[in-house]
């Protein structure tokens, strides 16, 4: 088995390949597997084993279309994290989102056709779904995206299944909740406010902090998108959740309580530009059809993913420098 990543030096991708180098996903410990990551700001070769006998890193841009058509023949599947994630980014510079997450994901799945790799995994996010104040959406629901990021990934699904409709492309799309966990870049919420509050300096939270998100730990996540590349059928999306949802305030706190500090290490600060209220997924398909329960709870994860920041300080204060406004 030869799996070809993209996007793997990411917090997501990267996360994936270590458990696949590790043997953590059965059936596929001897697979070997091709990275290929274009390394900007958001990519970081640490987040992979520096050599590995089954490794082989491409450093390369996925719009790239001649380098992928020559790197794919050979491999059995492709499962494609590469993309721009940052909501914030996307507000000040929407078209390298348009870029890598829609004519990226079509320059991919164009060389799978032309190289004949028939097997696509495409991971998107909850974003793509809008803003729902009750109930969840289910894979049914419409795309109502809310913010450049988000318009770019439903984009991108709706490229991901025209070439399932159209070329017969073998391809399954993940609509994750919001990740956490190890080796998450510090522009992201759970990791900026945990390197702020081991800096001492004040959390930056956005309006009254009443936005809902439903948190799933990143090794959950990576589990349910090897059960859909194994299992999931051709054309069909799966929502992945972690059944876990919090307030930015009621994060907060947590937060706060894991350091024994107060409020007044809280800033508040205006509200983002289209900040959605509130996401929550229905992920019972995935679960009666593929077996996926997550593992981690909230409780306990929350604290190793704090205790991971607090051992790791060479890992991150590099990368503080380059935060934007927190984020979800």
């Amino acid at each position: 088995m030869r799996l070809l990543v993209t996007g793997a030096a990411g917090f997501i991708g990267s996360h994936y390949v270590r458990t696949l180098l590790e043997g953590g996903y059965p059936g596929y410990e001897d697979a070997d597997v091709t990275v290929i990551d274009n390394l900007t700001y958001a990519g970081n070769r640490a987040n992979l084993p520096g050599s590995h006998e089954r490794l082989t890193f491409v450093q390369a841009d996925i719009c790239d279309g001649d380098l992928l058509r020559e790197v794919l023949p050979g491999h059995d599947a492709v499962v494609h994290f590469a993309a721009e994630s940052h909501v914030d980014r996307s507000l000040r510079a929407a078209s390298e989102f348009i870029r890598t997450n829609v004519a990226g994901t079509q320059s991919l799945l164009d060389a799978c056709v032309t190289t004949g790799v028939q097997r696509v995994v495409h991971v998107s996010t909850d974003e793509v779904y809008g803003s729902i104040d009750q109930g969840s959406w289910t894979e049914a629901s419409p795309l109502l995206p809310n913010s450049p990021y988000a318009a770019s990934k439903a984009a991108s699904d709706l490229v991901a299944r025209s070439y399932w409709r159209t070329h017969g492309l073998d391809v399954s799309i993940t609509r994750c909740s919001n990740n956490y966990g190890p080796y998450q870049h510090p522009e992201k919420l759970i990791p900026r406010f945990t390197t702020s509050l081991l800096q001492g300096r004040r959390l930056p939270l956005y309006g009254d902090g009443g936005n809902v998100r439903e948190w799933l730990h990143v090794d959950d996540h990576c589990r349910a998108v090897q059960l859909v590349l194994t299992r999931g059928r051709a054309g069909e999306g799966y929502n992945v959740g972690g059944g876990c949802e919090r307030t930015n305030r009621q994060l907060t706190e947590l937060l706060l309580d894991l350091f024994a500090a107060d409020w007044s290490s809280v800033e508040p600060v205006a509200d983002r530009k289209g900040h959605d209220l509130r996401y929550a997924l229905d992920d019972s398909k995935i679960r009666e059809q593929l077996g996926y329960a997550p593992r981690i709870t909230f409780e306990e994860g929350l604290p190793a993913t704090v205790a991971w920041y607090r051992d790791h300080p060479d890992w991150w204060k590099p990368l503080v420098e380059e935060n934007g406004d927190a984020d979800e």
